[in-house]
């Protein structure tokens, strides 16, 4: 359930959700901020403070409804994957300005809230679809899977921090391969830039349908990352003789305990979110303004610093 739902109502007939950081609280100057900006635009807002994680399969309740226009997300990457989670299965785009770090799936940075606010009020933006991973759990024993979905990645760590988990992998009922590993992760092409990228998966364009795979220490000859295509589905087994159970985690939020002998299969959810953009840059260069990749090659940059130090001179 949410933490804390504030109502900031004014008269009119569009309806904005701001979606703040734990930190921030409804005094905070960017809260008060947005919230005023919207509301003299002629929104009725209500504002939501980020609220713990819960279980896995056990999901926030909506706070949105057909009457709600937009999504207003204060904080970084973390409190956008809050937000998807109270827009999940609803019709409803969210757009990002961002107050945390990298802020890979923000639109703004906080001092172009101005112009966001501006341009949220005159609905100058369009619709990126970005794919969701639906996962089922079978426990061992039981007939029916317990389901839960994703953005980013859907994460299955040791539970045990001193053994190895051991684990079976399939795509499409085939098997591929078994090891022993600190666990794996699936993510999708959104997630590609977060946790997987880090483990050493390939980085994947959002308008690629995939899941990638991206085992995590493991301990076999063959243990890369896998892609496969959005009618494929992943398998993985904690096997029975396996020394450590999981933990499995979906966004890095909703999360529970796995003992071994348990099943997981992921796949693309039907459903998806929508992203509110206001640039039609290409992703590329997102990418490369985000991460602050070397563009310039090492002769270049050279070259530039010798250019650089003889005009001082």
């Amino acid at each position: 359930m949410p933490e804390r739902l504030v109502s900031c109502a004014a008269p009119g007939s569009r309806r904005a959700l701001v979606v703040t950081h734990a930190r921030l609280d409804s005094r905070s100057t960017v809260v008060n901020q947005v919230t005023t900006q919207l509301r003299d635009a002629g929104f009725q807002v209500d504002v939501f403070h980020s609220a713990a994680v819960s279980d896995f399969a056990q999901h926030t309740a909506q706070l949105v409804d057909e009457h709600t226009e937009i999504v207003v997300v204060l904080g970084g990457d973390g409190t956008m994957l809050q937000a998807a989670e109270l827009v999940h299965c609803a019709p409803v785009p969210i757009i990002g300005i961002n107050l945390g770090h990298v802020g890979f799936l923000a639109e703004f940075e906080s001092f172009q809230i101005d112009e966001a606010i501006r341009r949220i009020a005159q609905k100058d933006y369009f619709l990126e679809h970005r794919m969701e991973a639906h996962v089922d759990v079978w426990l061992p024993g039981e007939s029916e899977p317990l389901s839960d979905w994703a953005l980013n990645d859907i994460t299955l760590d040791r539970a045990d921090r001193g053994r190895m988990v051991e684990l079976s992998i399939r795509v499409d009922d085939v098997e591929m391969s078994s090891f022993g590993c600190d666990g794996v992760i699936v993510s999708t092409p959104t997630g590609s830039t977060a946790y997987a990228f880090s483990a050493g998966g390939s980085i994947m364009w959002p308008n690629v349908e995939a899941l990638q795979l991206v085992p995590l220490a493991a301990h076999a000859l063959f243990a890369r990352p896998l892609i496969i295509g959005s009618g494929s589905t992943f398998t993985i087994d904690i096997l029975e003789d396996s020394s450590s159970g999981g933990w499995i985690c979906c966004d890095g939020r909703r999360q529970r305990a796995l003992p071994q002998g348990s099943r997981i299969q992921v796949r693309q959810s039907k459903d998806e979110l929508l992203l509110a953009r206001l640039s039609g840059a290409p992703f590329t260069r997102r990418l490369v303004t985000k991460f602050d990749l070397p563009v310039v090659s090492w002769r270049e940059h050279n070259s530039t610093v010798a250019t650089d130090e003889n005009n001082q001179k």
